[in-house]
């Protein structure tokens, strides 16, 4: 497939020199960078007396432990494992509109929509001393207003209870793929790269809102250690579409294209999940697995064959398998398969002691794990 024209490229180095410097695990001192426009401050004795409502002596969350982490959206395969990891340290409460089977008996599973006002009672009745955001919606095949709705609608009202009833610590599950793929990429990406993910993947603009929306928080409210991961492709039993490529038959390549790509284990992440809840630890982390391969390598190491397909023909022979439902792997990942898009994780190692324990066999295979 040919290069990108010359105006995209332009336009890319023109958003990275503009894009703004993001929060270190330490913030500096001074005025905080204008992430996103200022929400309106609770200033007045009205406001200040609204800002902690009266307990309702029905809320259903009267009996809520002291000092557990809330995991929204702690049904979905992170959340389960996470909850598993947690539940024998200390109390846990999820939040998760969708059933909680097989969970632990001392988890407290509120089966609610994050949205709803009854988030509201959860933090109301106190006790929280972290969230960890999981409950982001990240599939194709929905809508951009319920992507927006969930995802972006749904954190800001997060963000307010956070503030509001002064929960100390904010973990925030994000991803490297939204620094976005591209022939200008370093060969790595620090956390000061800006995200540009969505300049030709529309449908996870919502997510890089999200992570905007954290980094704002971050700096908006010192009191508050906020934590933003930012994995490389996540493999495991989880529905993504780096595990989906994986478990492909036949992996469809590009033409003349062999990227070099990261990878890393489910598992690992919930570690990281679990260090960055120690107390102090704050900033933004990229999470790197065990190494980086070809992607022609990845093939060969899973013992399967791919499909080399021209790019101009590649495009077009995803948009109709993805809408006859014949391929779970969504035609904007297609740049994934092209181009780099690497992290360097220094920061996550040296600041939050974070090393993966699984090699790049393991991480591999992890989309085909039977727990």
């Amino acid at each position: 497939m040919s290069e990108p024209a010359a105006p995209d490229k332009k336009r890319r180095a023109s958003a990275r020199a503009g894009s703004a410097t993001v929060p270190r695990a330490t913030p500096s001192i001074g005025p905080a960078p204008a992430v996103e426009s200022q929400r309106r401050a609770n200033r007045g004795p009205r406001a200040r007396a609204a800002a902690v409502p009266p307990v309702d002596s029905h809320a259903m969350v009267a009996n809520q432990p002291a000092g557990a982490v809330l995991i929204t959206g702690i049904v979905g395969r992170m959340g389960i494992l996470l909850a598993r990891k947690l539940h024998r340290e200390g109390p846990v409460v999820g939040i998760d509109r969708r059933r909680f089977d097989g969970k632990p008996e001392d988890v407290v599973h509120h089966q609610i929509d994050l949205r709803r006002s009854k988030t509201r009672d959860i933090f109301r009745a106190g006790g929280i001393r972290a969230v960890v955001h999981l409950g982001v919606m990240h599939n194709p095949r929905e809508s951009d207003k319920t992507h927006h709705e969930w995802n972006v609608a749904g954190f800001q009202k997060l963000l307010e209870y956070l503030s509001q009833y002064h929960v100390p610590k904010l973990v925030v599950l994000s991803s490297a793929s939204l620094y976005g793929p591209s022939p200008d990429n370093p060969q790595f990406l620090t956390e000061e790269a800006p995200l540009l993910g969505a300049q030709d993947f529309s449908q996870i603009r919502d997510l890089v809102d999200v992570d905007i929306s954290a980094q704002s928080f971050f700096w908006k409210h010192p009191e508050v250690e906020t934590v933003i991961l930012r994995p490389c492709h996540i493999l495991g039993r989880v529905r993504n579409a780096p595990s989906n490529y994986i478990r492909m038959e036949r992996p469809l390549t590009v033409l003349g294209f062999d990227p070099m790509l990261q990878f890393i284990h489910e598992r690992d992440v919930v570690e990281a999940l679990a260090l960055a809840l120690r107390p102090s630890v704050r900033g933004i982390f990229n999470l790197r697995g065990p190494g980086e391969l070809p992607l022609s390598r990845v093939v060969r190491t899973l013992g399967k064959r791919s499909i080399a397909v021209p790019g101009p023909l590649m495009k077009g022979m995803l948009r109709s398998l993805w809408s006859s439902r014949a391929a779970s792997f969504p035609t904007p990942e297609l740049d994934h398969l092209r181009y780099v898009c690497m992290v360097d994780d220094t920061r996550a190692r040296q600041e939050l002691g974070f090393v993966p324990k699984y090699n790049i066999q393991q991480t591999l295979n992890a989309p085909f794990s039977e727990r």
